[in-house]
């Protein structure tokens, strides 16, 4: 049997770190964080990556371990996060993942292979260069004709998939199509535990949403920001591309309104919700515990504590 873990997930600002330390607490676990962001160091606060109090209460793993200019790809995000895992399951301990990146949480759990390919190799390089003389349409066709089935699912607009569709081609000879069709129905690596959090009524969600942005504001965002900035990080990196970072960087040029800014991060906040729970939701292994208009973590950790110890954890 696959060793058993537990899985905290939900949307933004539903207190997915606070219930998987009450349950990490429980359960004799350690946490991996699963946040594409939180990975970054100096952006504690726009990422509500845990605090230093709570890394105090139980040991996190995978949180603040890149430099903000590096870019991390899922394949590698997903082999250093599976060292973590056997590290922790090698101490008896067990792996509690917490986070809202589903991309990367499903790649874990299944133990996925991502398809060969190197975003700093000489093919992306070549496939970049391509793009920036010719445009898209050029590579699409030749996306259309070595990889109709990707091509078809892929918008003219998303250059980032169609070139990595075409890089995983041009290096490995096998359509990136292929590669997910051999992979698809190996066994999962681990048997995942889902606890999911979210709230009942959309707009108590949001409410939580805008009063989080809020407090990251008061708590020094644009500072966080500034920083980033101030240290040469590239406008253009994965960290600077972030929610609450990327809307700020006009406000520290002078070229938009602090207030503007504030609530474009809220409204693109609620847009990344939304879009989490839609790829929440077609997993039904999930179980939800839905809060009303505030969060009730006592009750939750009674109710999550009943469903994990029905599936054979103690």
């Amino acid at each position: 049997m696959p060793p058993k873990i537990l899985c905290v997930v939900g949307p933004t600002a539903c207190g997915k770190t606070k219930m998987g330390i009450l349950l990490a607490q429980r359960f004799n676990g350690e946490i991996i964080s699963v946040d594409s962001m939180q990975i970054y160091k100096g952006m504690e606060v726009g990422t509500a990556a845990p605090t230093a109090e709570e890394r105090t209460a139980v040991p996190h793993h995978m949180a603040a371990v890149a430099e903000p200019g590096d870019n991390w790809s899922a394949a590698r995000f997903v082999d250093a996060a599976d060292r973590c895992i056997q590290d922790i399951l090698g101490r008896n301990k067990r792996p509690v993942l917490v986070g809202g990146t589903g991309l990367y949480l499903d790649a874990v759990v299944a133990g996925r292979c991502f398809a060969p390919g190197n975003a700093g190799g000489a093919v992306r390089e070549q496939l970049q260069s391509e793009l920036d003389a010719g445009g898209i349409a050029p590579l699409l066709d030749e996306l259309r004709r070595v990889d109709p089935d990707s091509a078809e699912k892929l918008h003219p607009a998303d250059t980032k998939r169609i070139i990595r569709a075409l890089e995983v081609f041009r290096e490995t000879g096998k359509t990136i199509s292929q590669h997910n069709r051999e992979t698809k129905d190996l066994p999962k690596k681990y048997e995942p535990v889902y606890i999911g959090l979210a709230f009942r009524d959309r707009e108590d969600m949001k409410r939580l949403i805008g009063r989080r942005v809020d407090e990251m504001l008061e708590n020094g965002l644009l500072d966080e920001v500034r920083a980033l900035r101030d240290r040469g990080v590239s406008r253009s990196s994965t960290a600077l591309q972030a929610i609450g970072y990327k809307e700020l960087l006009p406000v520290l040029d002078g070229n938009a309104a602090l207030e503007d800014a504030v609530e474009e991060i809220k409204l693109r906040s609620r847009q990344y919700a939304k879009r989490q729970l839609t790829w929440l939701r077609k997993n039904q292994d999930i179980h939800w515990i839905l809060w009303e208009k505030e969060r009730n973590f006592a009750d939750a950790l009674q109710i999550a504590t009943e469903i994990i110890m029905g599936e054979g954890l103690q």
